[in-house]
């Protein structure tokens, strides 16, 4: 047995001796599967002829844990339209030049059939993709919409997380959204963050609220602290080079649906052996591969791309199903190195852009990372 499920194992039995008798658990019978293709997120057909945008519009969801129904596929917005200038690529070439607007892209995204968008104060385009929204002319209650607080703000305090969701409100054109995260655990910062997510959701402004890159660790040390309402998700990087087994299944025991970004992993796996010949025998793309894999596994399938033609490629996911074996094939792509990469980018990432960046101050060096 290796030392990180040893590790995990007595965190779990940890966590279940000190958990809280008034937290529950929801049912996870909606997660999504071969047979969640009789549910949708709007009312109406999910036969396997709908075209691809209705097929889209009514895709399947997974259930919160309030019930509230999340969409199985959610359109990413990271780099799209606009670069950080702290995000790897920049800081490794220095290009921060665009293809297309985030306008342009969301307005794209929108017409082909996402309902569900994935958002962020850090990828500095709220504004543009609520000029989409408008344009669109897609009642409110028919979108879903996330947002995440960045760590800057979270360092800050309350007064600039309430400043913030203000203004994401106001970028987004709405009044709610209907998930609002904790971008990264923010040493000594986090939990208090998350306290303040907690008051902004009872005055109706995000009607769930939920994690980003939290290690089981992180969310012990959350759920350990006195908060009254669990989180909803946990959005982490998850496809089969990245398949940290102990730790999702840790997060789907206690009720956390994950959300998975790097989907797709930015494309870099197009070429792999694997993935092209499961394609092949399927008669689809590598990005339709990897996203439904992502759909199979129960995850919150999270694409991104700048071009239309890809969104639309990239949405092809629902109506087919992978094998037993190909899914198993797909599981054992993850390789010893990743979780050690990931734990290196883990570390640097939580203190990222806050008075702390470029140090180790308070990052767990101890953490389970597969």
């Amino acid at each position: 047995e290796s030392q990180g499920t040893m590790r995990l194992a007595a965190l779990t039995t940890l966590l279940a001796t000190r958990a809280a008798s008034s937290f529950s658990t929801p049912s996870f019978t909606s997660l999504v599967s071969a047979s969640a293709s009789t549910r949708s997120f709007r009312s109406g057909s999910s036969s396997l002829n709908m075209s691809d945008k209705e097929a889209l519009i009514n895709c399947p969801t997974i259930s919160l844990r309030d019930g509230t129904e999340h969409p199985a596929i959610s359109f990413g917005t990271y780099k799209v339209g606009f670069i950080p200038s702290s995000a790897s690529s920049a800081v490794a070439t220095g290009a921060t030049e665009v293809q297309r607007t985030a306008e342009e892209c969301v307005s794209d995204a929108l017409s082909v059939g996402y309902r569900s968008l994935e958002c962020a104060e850090f990828y500095g385009n709220e504004a543009q993709v609520g000029m989409a929204i408008a344009k669109s002319g897609i009642p409110r209650e028919e979108l879903f919409l996330c947002s995440k607080v960045w760590t800057t703000t979270i360092e800050k305090g309350e007064d600039a997380i309430r400043a913030q969701l203000d203004k994401t409100l106001a970028d987004l054109g709405t009044d709610y959204v209907d998930l609002y995260l904790v971008h990264w655990p923010v040493p000594g910062k986090h939990v208090e963050a998350y306290k303040t997510l907690e008051k902004l959701r009872k005055e109706g402004k995000c009607k769930n609220i939920g994690l980003s890159n939290y290690a089981v660790e992180d969310y012990i040390e959350l759920k350990e602290s006195g908060i009254e309402i669990l989180p909803a998700v946990n959005q982490i990087e998850i496809n089969p080079f990245l398949h940290r087994k102990n730790t999702l299944d840790f997060f789907t025991k206690e009720g956390v649906v994950l959300q998975s970004y790097r989907s797709l992993r930015d494309g870099k796996a197009f070429g792999d052996e694997t993935v092209v010949k499961i394609a092949n025998a399927k008669g689809k793309t590598p990005a339709q591969i990897l996203g439904r894999w992502c759909v199979q596994k129960n995850y919150v399938y999270m694409p991104k791309s700048v071009k239309k033609e890809r969104m639309i490629e990239n949405g092809k996911v629902f109506g087919w199903e992978l094998s037993a074996e190909e899914m198993a094939e797909l599981d054992s792509l993850t390789k010893p190195e990743a979780f050690t990469a990931f734990e290196e980018l883990y570390r640097k990432c939580v203190n990222r852009d806050t008075s702390k960046d470029g140090t180790m101050d308070g990052v767990k060096m101890s953490i389970t990372n597969d």
